[in-house]
């Protein structure tokens, strides 16, 4: 999660808006940074608005859009928004803007970052994420480094760290199921089981081994835990997609006349109403696919 969502992004918009340290003492100077394209504050202000203004046309399933990051960089900006920054909006909102061998040379790490953040990976698409990921390690230090000690500070682990994702890809599963989204997640959804916060640890360990002991039964013996039925009115689109109706998420009070009208079917078909929704019917529409 660190490498791709926060270190990464971290440099390179370091570099592209020109506020990475410049070692003037050995010569260095920004006005000789070719790729430092949004030092100008008019084209980082621009840029910022379009990123907001793609959050319209973002799926719920992104999670937290990100934000304007002229405004918000500085003010909690997320891993899963720099996700979606980078690595979603980043070649169409960069293009354009970053000089061409610099925006192909972002397009490696973007794709070879989408490869290995797959569930599902075959083969031949790691060794291509493999090879765009240490072309870009390569062309880091050509583009940016230059060989000029001055740069040295340029070339941080995070580039380094990029090479050895795809072995070890290849050892310990994919990248989105190693990295810390998914302890973070754990550590949250057990966390929220303690009930006895005299004694958080112990019961938080005795969360944690029963836990295992479910999965471990649930690997073992399947049919002990039927699969989840559709929730009521759903559509399976295949391929692990649902439609779903729409629902109020709370029920709200109704009239006294649409009280009655439901009072009198609900008799009508021999159903018994309990006294407490009497004193205060409350309906939840649900729509029709």
């Amino acid at each position: 999660m660190h490498l791709a969502a926060l270190n990464e992004p971290d440099l390179i918009l370091a570099l592209w808006r020109g506020t990475m340290p410049c070692d003037t003492r050995l010569g260095d100077n920004k006005d000789t940074w070719d790729w430092a394209v949004l030092r100008d504050n008019t084209v980082w202000t621009l840029h910022g608005k379009a990123v907001a203004a793609a959050t319209p046309y973002l799926p719920g399933s992104f999670d937290c859009p990100p934000r304007n990051p002229a405004e918000k960089l500085n003010s909690g900006y997320k891993a899963m928004e720099f996700l979606t920054y980078i690595y979603g909006l980043g070649p169409g909102l960069f293009y354009g803007i970053l000089p061409m061998k610099y925006w192909k040379h972002f397009c490696k790490l973007v794709r070879g970052v989408r490869i290995v953040h797959q569930k599902v990976i075959n083969q031949k698409e790691l060794n291509e994420a493999d090879e765009l990921l240490l072309q870009f390690c390569v062309e880091f230090e050509v583009f940016y480094y230059q060989q000029n000690p001055a740069r040295i500070h340029f070339v941080r682990q995070a580039i380094h760290a990029l090479s050895h994702i795809c072995r070890e890809t290849t050892r310990i599963g994919p990248y989105a199921g190693v990295t810390q989204w998914t302890m973070e997640n754990a550590i949250g959804n057990l966390g929220r089981k303690i009930r006895q916060p005299s004694s958080p640890f112990a019961n938080l360990a005795q969360r944690a081994i029963r836990r295992c002991q479910i999965n471990a039964l649930t690997t073992m013996l399947p049919a002990l835990f039927p699969i989840e039925t559709l929730p009521r009115g759903a559509q399976d689109l295949g391929n692990g997609y649902v439609l779903l109706r729409k629902q109020e998420k709370k029920p709200r009070c109704i009239s006294i006349v649409e009280a009655e009208a439901i009072i009198n079917f609900l008799r009508t078909a021999g159903v018994a109403a309990s006294d407490e929704w009497l004193r205060t019917p409350q309906v939840a529409r649900w729509a029709c696919l």
